[in-house]
């Protein structure tokens, strides 16, 4: 399978979509339905280059624990993070900011670059039910940022 690219319209300048991404307590809320938390690094607020987050969730009935790492960081433009440690055998997450087409917008695109562990049993579990599952969970969660930039008050 290909990478998984989103490109989300976000009623924002770069600055604001930018920082909103990197905020952990707003990935925890937009991830509320797997139970996602924060449980060492940056645990709270926005993250900065070079920190680090260590993420415990339930997906597919199991837990899982991931520690990811910003392994680049040009604010408002772009930011990568990186699994320092957890499930999948490779994490790249890149996340990038332009302009919109409308006055205030921004577009905001997504890159992942993963791998399941297992070899083969992974590749096959990837293919058939990750790739679309890792999408819709970044598709809500790009929902739930672009609700709180609109000043929604009851994002998804």
């Amino acid at each position: 399978m290909p990478l998984i690219e989103i490109t989300t319209v976000v009623p924002a300048p770069a600055e604001q979509a930018f920082d909103l991404a990197l905020d952990v307590d707003a990935h925890a809320a937009s991830m509320s339905s797997t139970g996602e938390r924060a449980v060492a690094g940056v645990v709270s607020g926005r993250m900065a280059p070079g920190e680090s987050v260590t993420w415990v969730a339930r997906h597919f009935g199991v837990r899982w624990r991931m520690t990811s790492r910003i392994s680049a960081y040009d604010r408002p433009r772009r930011f990568v993070d990186e699994q320092v440690t957890g499930p999948f055998r490779r994490w790249r997450h890149e996340h990038t900011f332009a302009p919109g087409a409308a006055d205030g917008t921004t577009v905001m695109r997504d890159v992942i670059d993963f791998a399941a562990p297992f070899g083969a049993l992974g590749w096959l579990v990837k293919r058939a039910l990750l790739h679309r599952y890792l999408r819709r969970l970044i598709e809500s969660r790009n929902s739930y940022l672009v609700s709180s930039l609109a000043g929604t008050s009851d994002p998804p």
